[in-house]
């Protein structure tokens, strides 16, 4: 079984590498993406000046608009984004694969890249309540409307209560 896991770095890493284990325990794989969404004033801001990666130690300046550089920024934000989830993963034996994709519409990528890949099912968050009419126009609403496979959203984790000695600091 192949299981796709989407995150924006919400996703409790945790909860979702049990189920991944579970699901993955006969000889399956897993792969982690994560979708950038770039907007057109943030790459009109980086073509006004130079954009140096992160952790750019050595002084490189870096072209914003070379191709190369587009995919750089796009992998650097995505494994930040996909680390936690990928950690959890490899705590458990489990060595995922990752993908990074940039795109407007984070709910058609998702699925694009379940299909290209022959994912089994698809693993993400709900970070919006499930039954509400808000809900509907999420992304995880929008991908599992859309999806051929079957889709596991995975909560987020619930807010802890304030102590009662430290309210209203």
């Amino acid at each position: 079984m192949h299981i796709l896991v989407t995150t924006a770095g919400v996703l409790p890493p945790e909860p979702v590498a049990d189920f991944v284990e579970a699901l993955t325990r006969s000889g399956g794989e897993a792969t982690v993406m994560n979708v950038v969404q770039t907007p057109p004033e943030f790459l009109q801001e980086l073509g006004a000046g130079d954009w140096r990666p992160f952790g750019s130690s050595d002084g490189t300046v870096i072209d914003p608009q070379a191709n190369s550089e587009a995919r750089r920024y796009v992998q650097e934000r995505g494994e930040k984004m996909v680390a936690p989830v990928v950690a959890a993963l490899k705590r458990r034996n489990i060595n995922p694969e990752t993908v990074f994709v940039e795109s407007d519409d984070v709910a058609d990528a998702i699925v694009s890249t379940s299909e290209s890949l022959g994912a089994d099912a698809i693993v993400m968050g709900a970070t919006r309540r499930l039954f509400t009419e808000s809900a509907w126009t999420s992304i995880s609403m929008k991908v599992s409307t859309a999806s051929r496979v079957p889709v596991l959203l995975i909560p987020s984790p619930p807010k802890r209560p304030m102590p009662a000695g430290k309210q209203g600091i």
